[in-house]
C-alpha cells in the first residue's frame, strides 16, 4: 500500500473496531509517509508519530542513532546506539546476533522493559539496517517507522508476520504547522506545538548542594526529558547509560510515576542479578516465557513458578530462591542513575523512592511551594538536581 502523492489514507477503524470510518490525513499538502508492507491502524499510527518525533530529538540531542519502543501511545523504552556489556546484551537476549549502532538502540529500547514492549511499534531515526532488521524480525511487534530501509532490511521485514507486518517510511524532513488540533466530543482544541528544545541549558539552575553533573549524567538527563516530551502524563522517568530503565506513564499522582518507574527499573537491574544471569533454562524456551518467569521469579510471587510441578516446565533444575535480603542488597549496588519527571515534585517523598533505585542526578520543572523540602531531601542523600523551569505534559 503507497501513499504518494495522497493526503489520505483509509484505515480499517479507529481505536475500537466499532469507531468508523476511519482515516489520517493532511488538511493542506501530501501527508510525508508511505507504507511501504502491511496495513497500519489508528494505533499503529499514533505509536508512529509520537515515537517518531522522540528518535528524532534524541537523535538530533545526542547525535547518535536512536530508538524506541511504544505501546498505546507512550514509550515502553528509548535509547541511543551506545556499546552494551556482555551482561546487558544477554539479558536483552542479543548476545548470538551482531550489532550495529542502530540495532544496539534498539536493543537497548526494547530490552528496558521487555514485558511492556511486547507487542509493540518501532521508531528508528536512521535508515533500518538488516542487524537492525534481523533483530526486529525475531521479537513480536506491531511495527516500524524509519526515514529509510535498506533492501535487505526491506526484505527482512515484508516477510515478518506472513508478510503482514506495518513498514512505515517517513519524510525526515517534514515539519508540521506550528499550530495544531484536536477533537474531543466534537469540540476542536488548538495550541501551539511543543516545539522547546531540551539540552543542557536546562540543567544549569542547581538549588541542591552537590552541583556536580558529570557528562555521562547530562546525556542520560536530557534522553530523560526528551523521553517524557512524548510520554502520556503525569510521568518520571528513569536513565542509565543512555537509555530509559523506568517509565512511568499516565499516573495521576505524581509518587506513583515515580513508584512505577522505580520498580520497573528495579526489574531491571535485578534481571542483571547472578541467580538470574544463571537460571537453569530448560532448552529453546520461548523469550516471551522466558521474560514472564524471570518477572515472577525476581517478584514476591515467586513461589507460583518454583512450586512442585510448576518449574519443571522452565527449568532443568528448581532454582534457588532470591531472597527479599538479597534483592535489597542487590538494589543498593545500584548507582548512577538520572531522573527526569515532566512537572515539579510536589513531595520529597518522590526523592526518598527515586533514592531507593540508585537515583543520584535529577531534572524537574520546579516551582512547588514545597521546593525546599524536596531540595532537602536531595541533600540528605547528596543529589544533584537542577530546576529545568519546562513542564513537559502530553496528552
Amino acid at each position: 500500500m503507497s501513499t504518494e502523492n495522497k493526503n489520505s489514507l483509509e484505515l480499517k477503524y479507529g481505536c475500537n473496531p466499532n469507531q468508523k470510518p476511519s482515516r489520517i490525513f493532511m488538511q493542506q499538502g501530501e501527508l510525508p509517509i508511505e507504507v511501504l508492507n502491511g496495513r497500519p491502524g489508528y494505533i499503529n499510527f499514533m505509536d508512529a508519530f509520537n515515537s517518531w518525533q522522540l528518535v528524532k530529538e534524541l537523535k538530533e540531542a545526542t547525535g547518535l542513532p536512536a530508538a524506541a519502543s511504544f505501546k498505546h501511545v507512550s514509550p515502553a523504552g528509548a535509547a541511543v546506539g551506545i556499546e552494551m556489556s556482555d551482561t546487558l546484551k544477554k539479558i536483552y537476549f542479543v548476545d548470538d546476533l551482531p550489532l550495529t549502532p542502530l540495532a544496539t538502540a534498539y536493543a537497548r529500547a526494547r530490552g528496558a522493559d521487555r514485558m511492556s514492549s511486547y507487542g509493540d511499534f518501532i521508531a528508528l531515526s536512521d535508515t533500518c539496517d538488516e542487524a537492525t532488521a534481523r533483530l526486529i524480525n525475531r521479537e513480536v511487534s506491531d511495527g516500524v517507522i524509519a526515514p529509510d530501509y535498506t533492501p535487505e532490511a526491506l526484505e527482512i521485514l515484508k516477510n515478518k508476520r506472513k508478510g503482514t507486518y506495518n513498514v512505515i517510511k517517513i519524510d525526515p524532513a517534514y515539519k508540521p504547522a506550528p499550530v495544531e488540533h484536536k477533537d474531543v466530543f466534537g469540540i476542536t482544541f488548538e495550541q501551539g506545538r511543543n516545539e522547546i528544545k531540551l539540552d543542557e541549558s536546562l540543567l544549569t539552575n542547581i538549588p541542591t548542594q552537590n552541583k556536580d553533573f558529570p557528562e555521562e549524567a547530562k546525556r542520560d538527563l536530557i534522553i530523560a526529558l526528551i523521553t517524557l516530551k512524548y510520554t502520556q502524563s503525569n510521568s518520571v522517568c528513569y536513565t542509565k547509560d543512555g537509555q530509559a530503565i523506568g517509565i512511568g506513564a499516565g499516573q495521576q499522582s505524581r509518587i506513583h510515576c515515580t513508584r512505577l518507574a522505580g520498580n520497573k527499573a528495579d526489574i531491571w537491574y535485578l534481571r542483571q542479578h547472578p541467580k538470574v544471569m544463571n537460571l537453569p533454562w530448560v532448552e529453546k524456551i520461548r523469550r516471551a516465557d522466558r521474560d514472564n518467569t524471570i518477572d515472577v521469579y525476581i517478584s514476591d510471587d515467586h513461589e507460583d513458578v518454583l512450586a512442585d510441578g510448576i518449574w519443571e516446565q522452565f527449568f532443568t533444575e528448581k532454582p534457588e530462591v532470591l531472597t527479599r535480603e538479597e534483592k535489597r542488597a542487590w538494589l543498593d549496588t545500584m548507582n548512577g542513575v538520572s531522573l527526569g519527571s515532566d512537572a515539579f515534585f510536589p513531595f520529597g517523598d518522590n526523592i526518598e523512592r527515586a533514592h531507593k533505585s540508585g537515583v543520584e542526578y535529577i531534572a524537574q520543572a520546579g516551582g512547588s511551594v514545597r521546593d525546599d523540602h524536596v531540595i532537602d531531601t536531595c541533600d540528605k542523600y547528596g543529589i544533584t538536581m537542577a530546576f529545568t523551569g519546562v513542564r513537559l505534559f502530553h496528552h
